[in-house]
């Protein structure tokens, strides 16, 4: 096995609005591509983003060779509990997914 991070071409998490996150996955080929979407089970990544599964919503798509995860966000952006304003730490919690 091995982590996400070192196959990915790229991981970025960003906002989506105020209310939504997102995080993309860029994967170098079809075989890394098919590999690592086969791997994430939505129901672990969501529960490593803390949301309900029913919550995540998942898009995977071959032609780009990318997997994207949407999600609620924690607290609505630029309010007093925000921690993350552009949403760039949720990239560390897939990092070290094994796939």
């Amino acid at each position: 096995m091995t982590a996400l991070a070192s196959v990915a071409t790229k991981i970025r998490s960003k906002n989506a609005g105020p209310f939504w996150l997102t995080v993309d996955i860029f994967l170098g080929s079809s075989e890394v591509y098919e590999q690592v979407s086969t791997a994430l089970e939505s129901d672990v990544v969501a529960a490593a983003f803390g949301v309900p599964p029913q919550a995540l919503k998942r898009f995977d798509i071959a032609s780009l060779n990318v997997v994207k995860f949407s999600f609620p966000r924690p607290v609505v952006q630029g309010t007093r509990l925000d921690r993350d304003m552009h949403g760039a730490s949720f990239v560390n919690l897939l990092a070290d997914f094994e796939v």
